[in-house]
């Protein structure tokens, strides 16, 4: 495993094929609807009980996504970004962190300049192929299926911290 895998205290995720399975689904009356899986939100939970920091960042627009970020106590969320790798290097800035501490996970081509600039690029398993060659971890789950907890438990087991993540459980 890279060395900078032990100095990650941020995850930036993206939205959808991430958190989502990358579905967009709307109801009879054109509001869009989400599904997220509950041990991502368990896994972005124990990760920040752990002192580190989460940060959404995504191309897209969403109420269902700020409700379920605002359940988990995600402070750092912004929708509807073009230029998604400004917008880390504000969260970066915002945490007083490097980009070498910071994960990122993606799964298509908007994501490419963050996992190019940050310290540990992670992909979900049906990421597209330009997002997997440059991840230095990809999943064995699809996006919106549990791949963040995977994702959050590689990153804590390398830095030694799945006990303490799990203390509360045994």
């Amino acid at each position: 495993m890279p060395d900078s895998i032990e100095r990650v205290q941020l995850l930036v995720l993206d939205v959808d094929g991430v958190l989502t399975d990358g579905r967009i689904t709307y109801d009879d009356h054109g509001r869009e609807l989400k599904s997220f899986h509950a041990r991502d939100g368990l896994a972005l939970r124990l990760w920040q009980r752990l002192g580190h920091e989460v940060a959404v960042i995504t191309g897209r627009h969403g109420m269902a996504l700020r409700h379920r970020l605002g359940e988990l106590g995600v402070r750092h969320v912004f929708q509807g970004v073009d230029r998604k790798v400004e917008t880390l290097r504000g969260v970066l800035a915002d945490c007083s962190l490097s980009a070498s501490e910071a994960a990122v996970m993606g799964d298509d081509l908007p994501d490419l300049p963050m996992l190019r600039v940050c310290g540990y690029p992670m992909a979900v398993a049906d990421a597209v192929e330009e997002v997997r060659l440059v991840a230095s971890h990809v999943t064995d789950r699809p996006g919106g299926a549990g791949a963040v907890r995977e994702a959050v438990e590689h990153l804590l087991k390398a830095q030694g911290r799945w006990p303490d993540a799990i203390a509360g459980y045994s």
